[in-house]
C-alpha cells in the first residue's frame, strides 16, 4: 500500500510539474523551421503596441532572389487561452496571409495557420535555437 501512495504522490507531481501553463513572453525569441531553412524571430511588434510579430531574421536562401529575409510572417495582436491570436500568419513559399494561431511549450512553437475556424488549419512545429546560424546571413534593415 505504501508503494501504491508513493506512486500516487510521485505521477501527481509529474502531473503539475507538466501543466504548467504557457505565458505570453514563452513565445519570443529565435524558432528555426522544420526544414532548416529559415529562423523566425518573434518579439513584440515595434509599430503595434501589445502585439506579437515573427520576422524572418535568417534564410539559406539569404543573397540569392529567393531570399525571404526580413519579412514578417506573423502578427498576432493579443494572449488569450495560452495562445498568441486576433492577427495573421503569411507564408511566403505560397505568397499568402492566413488567420493565425502561435502557442508555445517549452522548446517548441506552433504556428496554426487557417482560413475561417482554426480547427480546419494546418500547424507548422518549429524547435527554439539559441542563436541564428552562422552563413548565410540576412542583412538587417536600416
Amino acid at each position: 500500500m505504501k508503494t501504491l501512495t508513493r506512486l500516487l504522490a510521485l505521477v501527481c507531481c509529474s502531473v503539475a510539474v507538466s501543466a504548467q501553463a504557457a505565458g505570453p513572453d514563452d513565445a519570443k525569441g529565435l524558432w528555426i523551421t522544420p526544414e532548416n531553412d529559415a529562423v523566425i524571430r518573434f518579439a513584440p511588434c515595434a509599430d503595434a503596441p501589445g502585439a506579437l510579430c515573427g520576422t524572418i531574421v535568417w534564410d539559406k536562401d539569404a543573397g540569392t532572389p529567393a531570399s525571404t529575409c526580413n519579412v514578417r510572417v506573423a502578427q498576432l495582436g493579443r494572449y488569450e487561452k495560452e495562445a498568441w491570436r486576433e492577427g495573421w500568419v503569411y507564408d511566403p513559399r505560397e505568397n499568402k496571409k492566413y488567420k493565425g494561431v502561435v502557442r508555445a511549450n517549452a522548446d517548441e512553437l506552433r504556428i496554426r495557420a487557417f482560413v475561417g475556424v482554426e480547427v480546419l488549419g494546418q500547424t507548422e512545429q518549429l524547435k527554439r535555437v539559441p542563436a541564428l546560424p552562422v552563413a548565410p546571413s540576412c542583412e538587417p534593415v536600416s
